[in-house]
């Protein structure tokens, strides 16, 4: 199934204003106000696409096209749109504001007991996320981009009040969630001979080495990151004093939720209330490092720095998370691709070192890690091409791309989705589980991203062959009932000898199927990929043609007008447009320049029958 971003797009817009729209104001459903998470993907679901494709935008009413408005006729007319947004924008705002003022960024229903007759309290359900801060940061940008846009277009006293207190909000929501991003990254220390130590040994030791190579080895190739981490000691990173010895081993990323003992960040301009203690263990989560770096590089995209998104405070917090966001990329990247021979990434599943979890879905999201590091440092041919292996092997094995045997435990990959404990969330009356459902999504969000970053056709090619296999098999889990028809998630749609599955109304599924179609359109919107072969045998075609093109106009000069004048002028228009295409697409320059050699035959052939004839 091909995709086509504009149309499945408009599809979405079409099934998402249907469900939670009526009469242009945002139905409150089921779980609205129990977790910002998943109110946060609903609003994305529109807001996204809006503020990231320039086809959808509804921020300059004048220029909203008649298909966009046809698939948002349940949030209102052309003039109606934006009022509307910014109404259901500010009862986000409201809804997850706790009373001292202060942002929340509640987990919510998405938040499990660990026991499955146990329940989770009213507080525990309060507690704040890393998915929720990452979350509340691509969408507060989104927010600010539109409003500064369609701040410029209306002149309605209610509507622009509207505006200055929407504004307000959204900035106080982004400087809080860019803080507790900060207060939740943590640095691990440990022993090789620790438990933890002996499991991160076994992971990246695939060469069957000593422990104490593997060691060496950790030391010397990760000794420029812990210097850097070192040197940031003086920078709010809090780390323990062991990690100068080089004996030790360590890990760097998120936590689930803010650590405990996290300090307060105060050096800041303006006073930034609502910094809860942490209860978080200093653990990172390879899960919560991938979605962390999602929403952080967000505030260096061209549309952040060109509309000048961020405040002071804000681009001094920006700075501080960059670098937490280097040193994540770095490291997890170099754990990943460790040693000469086979990576630790391509031995599936990967297994977790802190908690002692080994899925297919830690694969992908270390996968993802990789990705955002091929992207960033311009990847090799062979670091492509292993990776797209990588991703092909996990969609074979997720069931995606082969069939489901009977009952196959694999089902449990996308119902109910990957479990785990949080640690540290003990500590609010009893553990905390966080559940992940979305491997398909994600398989389409990181296969989509490595083919936009491919400048290798065979490896762009098999990726986008497997874009097209997951996005159908997506793409076909899509509701048909009353709840949701549009959205997503059916699973037994496409497996349909899992009995025990149930559909699901799940917003993170619609969210991440969103966020792909919008990377599908930025991948069709680059040149397609140069092969130098093609160029070269196109730019000997044009010579060729550019030749008897040449020759033939020694030929006597015909009537303006008649039929060889006219032949003459279309061929000349037709080599000039390949020659102008030969660099960037030279396929379709070789293409069109075939035709033209054809029609010089004919032309010559017709002038040496009338010579005989003559």
């Amino acid at each position: 199934m091909q995709i086509k971003p504009r149309q499945h797009l408009l599809d979405i817009w079409q099934a998402m204003a249907r469900h939670s729209f009526d009469d242009g104001k945002l139905v409150r459903g089921d779980t609205d106000g129990l977790s910002s998470v998943a109110d946060a993907e609903r609003l994305l679901c529109l807001l996204y696409p809006a503020t990231e494709v320039p086809a959808f935008r509804l921020d300059q009413p004048d220029t909203t096209e008649r298909d966009v408005l046809r698939a948002l006729d349940r949030v209102g007319s052309r003039l109606e749109i934006p009022p509307n947004l910014i109404t259901a924008l500010t009862q986000f705002m409201r809804t997850h504001t706790g009373t001292d003022d202060s942002p929340t960024f509640a987990g919510g229903h998405y938040f499990r007991p660990s026991q499955p007759d146990g329940e989770i309290t009213h507080a525990q359900s309060q507690l704040g996320v890393v998915d929720s801060y990452s979350m509340s940061v691509t969408l507060c940008l989104a927010t600010l981009g539109f409003l500064k846009v369609y701040e410029g277009t209306t002149t309605r006293p209610e509507v622009r009040k509207a505006i200055v207190e929407l504004r307000e909000a959204t900035n106080a929501r982004l400087t809080a969630a860019m803080i507790s991003l900060l207060r939740s990254f943590t640095v691990n220390v440990f022993d090789s001979e620790s438990e933890q130590g002996q499991r991160l040994i076994q992971v990246i030791g695939q060469g069957g080495q000593s422990d104490r190579l593997v060691l060496q080895q950790f030391s010397r190739r990760l000794r420029p990151l812990r210097a850097t981490i070192i040197e940031s000691l003086t920078r709010g990173i809090q780390v323990d004093e062991g990690i100068r010895d080089e004996s030790q081993l360590f890990e760097c990323g998120w936590a689930w939720g803010i650590v405990k003992d996290a300090p307060e960040i105060t050096d800041l301009r303006l006073q930034a209330p609502g910094q809860p203690e942490g209860i978080a263990d200093r653990l990172p989560y390879v899960y919560f490092t991938v979605v962390a770096l999602d929403g952080i590089q967000d505030l260096f995209s061209d549309r952040t720095l060109t509309l000048g998104l961020l405040d002071e405070d804000q681009q001094k917090l920006a700075e501080m998370l960059r670098l937490r966001w280097e040193l994540s990329q770095q490291y997890w990247s170099a754990i990943a691709r460790f040693g000469t021979e086979r990576w630790p990434l391509e031995d599936l599943p990967w297994q977790t070192t802190g908690l002692r979890l080994e899925s297919e879905y830690f694969s992908l999201t270390v996968a993802a890690i990789v990705v955002h590091d091929l992207i960033r440092r311009k990847a090799t041919d062979d670091d492509l091409t292993r990776t797209v292996a990588v991703m092909e092997r996990l969609a074979d094995r997720g069931r995606i791309t082969s069939r489901m045997t009977r009952r196959d435990p694999t089902i449990r990959l996308h119902n109910p989705g990957v479990t785990m404990p949080l640690a540290g969330s003990e500590r609010s009356g009893g553990q905390l589980l966080w559940r992940m459902p979305d491997f398909s999504a994600q398989l389409l969000k990181r296969s989509i991203q490595l083919a936009e970053l491919s400048r290798n056709i065979g490896a762009q090619d098999r990726l986008l062959r497997l874009s097209e296999q997951t996005f159908e098999h997506l793409w076909s889990r899509r509701l048909d009932d009353e709840t949701g028809t549009g959205l997503w998630d059916n699973v037994q749609a496409v497996f349909p000898d899992a009995h025990d599955v149930g559909s699901r109304l799940s917003w993170s599924i619609t969210e991440r199927v969103t966020e792909c179609l919008v990377a599908a359109r930025n991948l069709y919107e680059q040149q397609p990929i140069r092969s130098p072969e093609l160029a070269e045998l196109a730019r000997e075609l044009l010579s060729e043609a550019t030749h008897l093109f040449g020759k033939e106009q020694l030929e006597a000069s015909a009537a303006p007008d008649g039929s060889r004048a006219r032949a003459m002028r279309s061929i000349e228009s037709r080599l000039d447009h390949a020659r102008s295409l030969v660099d960037d697409r030279p396929a379709t320059a070789f293409a069109l320049a075939l035709p033209v050699l054809q029609e010089l035959d004919t032309l010559a052939q017709a002038r040496g029958a009338a010579a005989q004839e003559v």
